[in-house]
């Protein structure tokens, strides 16, 4: 078993060594040999195996100039190793370095050779084999390229715990340690290079783009990546295309006419440069212009699409490029390549033959026609300088500086450094083994490895332990998953002015250490967009939305294409393409254009409005004129109608109208916790003690005139402590309503923002709407008892109570409040203090007017009225009416009840009624004491009741005169009446007087012809008076004359007319 084993690899090593011929490899024997894999060819010859004769290995074309500079970087530092007198002493390594063909296929063949030989050094068959030339194993292999080759390579050394440090394969994939146990790699991670294409994209706010990648283990998975945090950046993707360097004419022209109509102008490309390459042919065979490609660092710098002739298309490359790197010598060593003396590079020949467009004479084998160039070149696949068929010969003294090639573009040096390193991390693994210390190793017990019969597995473990610093100081070392963190440099394709060529320009870099957010750099100063324009080309799917405006989603339509929605009124957006519209604080408004927020507008019934300024002037003259009224009051205190409305009340009432019109200035101003504690109790208790003032001045006179026998409870009750009494309580039950409310739900200041959007009212919170209604609804009820009250004293003596202005003032009073409670309801902010102050004004006038003003005319005015005659004139003909009425009644009765007793009818004394003011008298006096008359001040009172008229004429003489008067008074009027059917009426009446003289006197009147007498009190301030009640006796002379004498200094004269 183990000899067919053995005659098996054999068959296999062999046939791998006839495949890769003399001139298909570079080979160095050394006691440690490296593998290495390249694209020195960019693709194989496509042929049809119809399999009628054995199968030929296919052959490649089109010759990659970098890829065989990546092959010498590898070389020179093979080289430059085996000459360092510090790292691997004494040890050679050695290599074998095969073309991939940029292929799968072509990759394996060359793995199966590393792998085939060291199944054979691994079986130890020496004894049975004849291996002169026997080769050392591969301890380690460098490549591949593509990261489709590398998986496959991965996956067969990886068998074999071969360790596989890859330059250029940067598939996120290649870093499951579960699937490639041996896979390593100087070149980052695609997963960074990913994000970092969209970190690019969300920089220039393009959100509308294409994806085009590789249908490989490159393309699938970045462009896969590439989606996931394109998501996560609300970018979409317009079209997704694969494409391959196999794909037939019919799928890459669909992939053309996909990019042509579609409207995204950014395409992101996953691909390499010979995947890539027949698309961008057909492209410009279209003249596709205007679009922007974001570039992979597989083809960002690739020779075959970074073309003059295809500039015009593809000008707005921005790419990513690996770091670039320094090798010292370098230069120089790419300078002597010549096939002459590169003895060990069987690729020399043919890069001579390419860079020159020549060919080397060596046998049959290397003439034009034999050569396999020469056979892809005539299928025009070639990719050398020549035009022709046939080439001329070579004379091996060509400068290899006078051409130029991708071969001598060293000055950014990216994957020939990668190459560079990875050799350098082998060697440094080696070193790790060649100087390790028994017991501290990392095998088992602290073992090391033997250096000169090293294993393939035994390398591998040191390379992922590796830890060295390279040549440029940086620390090198593999992670967990094989991959080496590096950074991208960004680079936008330009047109050379010298040549025409096209130019890698490094307008940025992409630092992947550096935290998110901070990661990406870009100079746009530097970059050009198609060659020449600075301006950044616009590619989304709708514009942008301007500040102070939203995306608005577009049923059915991408994320990306929305329309513009403005802001609703409290919201804003300062940026551009704005996705939702930011809420303004509590305190703020959107502007008009609803980029910003502004402070709302606070309004409250302030002092320096003209609104408040009036309401302020209103109140104020209130005042004024209340202290007008009182000061007017107190200086007329003395005077008959200052007494006769009981003075003392009306002190009291003037200063609660004082403090209503002050308590409407508390709603003015800015609303502050105390003021709004403070308005409504002030408000409510200066109307209550007014109300209180009223009512009990009111109430008291109405009591006295209608109490028919007065009597000395009367004059207790209605005292003057009793009063003040009254109006105390009646205003305490106010007090006790606010001590309540205060304590239970204080008011307080409160800030609005419900009412209106812009606006924050600045409002008192009243703390409870019930006590308010207790409040307002208790004065209510006091001013409807005073109006009652009034109403029913209209026609008492005017000069006590004023019935009738109280009554028009209560009336005033109920229609400001009725309307006070719907336009309260109805208004809102400022103006609900506003209504408040208006009613409390409103009211406040009404009282002071029709309380007050026509007193104080008379008072300055009118002096004259003002007098203690008008007063008991006014007294005295109240009471003669009451006294009328009632005899009235009385002769209505018994005439009744005479009727009915007779049986007889008579005619009624008619109703109607007439008077003058000033009839003769019939009984003319003499000079005398008609002079004696005139210095006597009176008046003349007129008296209409049901069937006559009275005429009540009173005289007063002054104090001093009474002496005089009391002998002169008794004077005659007489007292006709020409009716026949009717029967005279006698009528008695003793006048109620009440005189509120300085002298503080009682004046009293008697009947001189009546013993019946009774006595009736009248009561006005503090004064008291007995006034006799009159007594009615039928009579039927036609004439009859009674005369009424005052024993206070005065004389009454009674006239009655019956009709």
């Amino acid at each position: 078993m183990t000899l067919y084993s053995c005659c098996l690899i054999l068959l296999l090593f062999t046939w791998n060594t006839a495949a890769y011929g003399p001139n298909q490899r570079a080979q160095k024997k050394g006691d440690i040999i490296l593998g290495g894999l390249f694209p020195i060819h960019f693709g194989v010859a496509a042929k049809d195996q119809d399999l009628k004769s054995r199968p030929e290995s296919v052959e490649c074309i089109r010759y990659n100039f970098r890829g065989f500079r990546w092959l010498q970087a590898m070389i020179f530092a093979i080289e430059e190793i085996n000459s360092s007198p510090t790292l691997l002493p004494n040890m050679t390594l050695g290599y074998r370095i095969f073309d991939t063909c940029n292929t799968v296929s072509k990759a394996l063949e060359a793995t199966l050779s590393f792998v085939a030989q060291n199944k054979i050094d691994s079986l130890n068959l020496d004894e049975f084999c004849n291996c002169s030339e026997h080769i050392p194993s591969t301890i380690a292999v460098v490549g591949a390229t593509g990261s489709g080759i590398s998986t496959a390579v991965a996956n067969l050394l990886g068998l074999f715990y071969i360790p596989q440090v890859s330059y250029a394969s940067s598939s996120r994939l290649l870093s499951n340690k579960n699937q490639f146990k041996s896979f390593l790699r100087t070149i980052p991670n695609d997963e960074h290079q990913a994000t970092a294409m969209a970190d690019i994209i969300e920089y220039f706010r393009w959100n509308w783009v294409g994806t085009i990648a590789a249908d490989d283990d490159y393309g699938r998975p970045g462009i896969e990546k590439f989606r996931e945090e394109a998501e996560e950046r609300d970018i979409c993707i317009d079209f997704s295309e694969l494409i391959s360097q196999y794909s037939d004419e019919e799928e890459i022209q669909q992939v053309v006419e996909v990019i042509q109509n579609s409207t995204a102008r950014v395409i992101v490309v996953f691909s390499s440069g010979p995947d890539l390459e027949p698309l961008i042919k057909e492209i410009v065979r279209r003249n596709i212009t205007g679009k922007i490609w974001l570039a992979s660092e597989a083809w960002a710098s690739s020779s075959l699409i970074a073309m003059p002739e295809f500039f015009r298309v593809i000008g707005s490359t921005i790419g990513f490029a690996l770091k670039a790197g320094q090798i010292p010598g370098f230069r120089e060593f790419l300078q002597k390549v010549h096939p002459k003396k590169s003895t060990n590079n069987g690729f020399a020949k043919e890069f001579w033959e390419e860079t020159f467009n020549c060919y080397l004479p060596d046998g049959s084998k290397n003439s034009p026609a034999s050569t396999p160039f020469h056979k892809g070149h005539e299928e025009g696949l070639g990719a050398g300088n020549g035009t022709s068929a046939f080439r001329p010969p070579c004379t091996g003294d060509e400068n290899i500086t006078s051409v130029e090639t991708p071969y001598m573009d060293y000055t950014h040096l990216r994957i020939s450094y990668n190459v560079y390193l990875a050799v350098y991390s082998i060697a440094h693994a080696l070193q790790d083994i060649y100087t390790c210390t028994p017991g501290k190793g990392l095998f088992t017990n602290g073992s090391c490895a033997d250096i000169k019969k090293v294993e393939a597995w035994q390398v591998l473990k040191h390379l992922r332990h590796l830890n060295f610093t390279n040549n440029m100081g940086e620390q090198v070392d593999f992670d967990e998953f094989g991959d080496l963190v590096g950074n991208y440099s960004i680079i936008n394709w330009h047109l050379s002015p010298e040549d025409g060529s096209v130019v890698f320009e490094e307008v940025g870099h992409y630092n992947v250490y550096a935290k998110k957010g901070e990661r990406l750099f870009i100079n746009e100063n530097k970059i050009l967009w198609g060659g020449f324009s600075k301006e950044v080309p616009f590619s989304n799917c709708s514009r942008d939305c301007l500040p102070g405006t939203r995306k608005g989603i577009i049923e059915g339509e991408p994320t990306c294409c929305f329309e513009c929605v403005d802001c609703p009124d409290g919201e804003y957006s300062d940026e551009t393409d704005a996705s939702a519209c930011d809420k303004c604080p509590e305190d703020y408004w959107s502007n008009e254009n609803h980029t910003s927020c502004i402070p709302k507008q606070i309004e409250f019934l302030a002092w320096t409005e003209p609104f408040g300024i009036a309401l302020t002037l209103f109140a104020v003259l209130g005042i004024f004129l209340t202290s007008f009224v009182l000061g007017v009051f107190t200086k007329f205190r003395n005077t008959p109608i200052v007494k006769a409305t009981n003075r003392e009340l009306s002190y009291l009432l003037l200063f609660s109208l004082l403090c209503c019109f002050s308590s409407s200035l508390f709603f003015i101003g800015e609303p502050q916790n105390w003021t709004c504690r403070l308005r409504q109790p002030a408000f409510g208790i200066s109307f209550v003690l007014c109300i209180s003032c009223i009512l009990v001045k009111t109430n008291r006179v109405l009591l006295v005139f209608e109490a028919k026998i007065p009597t000395s409870l009367h004059r207790k009750w209605w005292g003057l402590n009793l009063q003040f009494l009254l109006v105390f309580l009646c205003t305490f039950v106010q007090i006790v309503i606010c001590v309540i409310w205060l304590y239970t739900a204080p008011p307080s200041s409160y800030r609005n923002h419900e009412l209106e959007d812009e606006i924050i009212f600045i409002t008192c919170h009243e703390g409870s709407l019930m006590a308010l209604g207790f409040l307002i609804g208790y004065t209510c009820l006091l001013a409807a008892i005073c109006f009652f009250f009034a109403f029913k004293s209209r026609k008492l003596p005017e000069n006590f109570n004023e019935a009738k202005f109280i009554t028009f003032s209560m009336l005033i009073f109920f229609i400001v409040w009725i309307s006070f409670i719907p336009a309260y309801a109805s208004t809102y902010g400022k103006f609900v203090s506003a209504v408040e102050v208006i009613a409390i004004l409103a009211a406040s006038f009404g009282l002071l007017a029709c309380i007050f003003f026509n007193k104080v005319y008379i008072i300055l005015f009118k002096p004259s009225r003002n007098t203690i005659e008008e007063v008991r004139c006014s007294t005295a003909a109240h009471a003669f009416k009451v006294a009328a009425r009632a005899t009235l009644r009385r002769s209505n009765v018994s005439r009744k009840r005479s009727n009915s007793l007779g049986g007889s009818t008579g005619s009624t004394p008619s109703s109607s009624i007439s008077s003058k003011s000033n009839h003769e008298d019939p009984f003319p006096l003499p000079a005398s004491a008609e002079r004696q008359r005139q210095q006597q001040r009176g008046c003349k009172q007129k008296v209409s009741f049901g069937s006559g008229t009275v005429t009540l004429s009173l005289s007063f003489e002054e104090p001093q005169k009474n002496a005089m008067a009391n002998r002169n008074a008794k004077r005659r009027n007489s007292l006709e009446a020409q009716n026949s059917d009717d029967s005279l009426m006698r009528h008695r009446a003793l006048l109620p007087l009440q005189i509120n003289e300085p002298l503080g006197a009682e004046s009293s009147f008697q009947a001189a012809s009546s013993p019946e007498t009774s006595s009736q009190e009248s009561v006005a301030g503090d004064n008291k008076e007995e006034v006799p009640s009159p007594e009615v006796e039928p009579s039927l002379q036609s004439a009859n004359s009674r005369n009424f004498i005052g024993t206070g200094g005065g004389s009454v004269t009674e006239n009655t007319i019956h009709s």
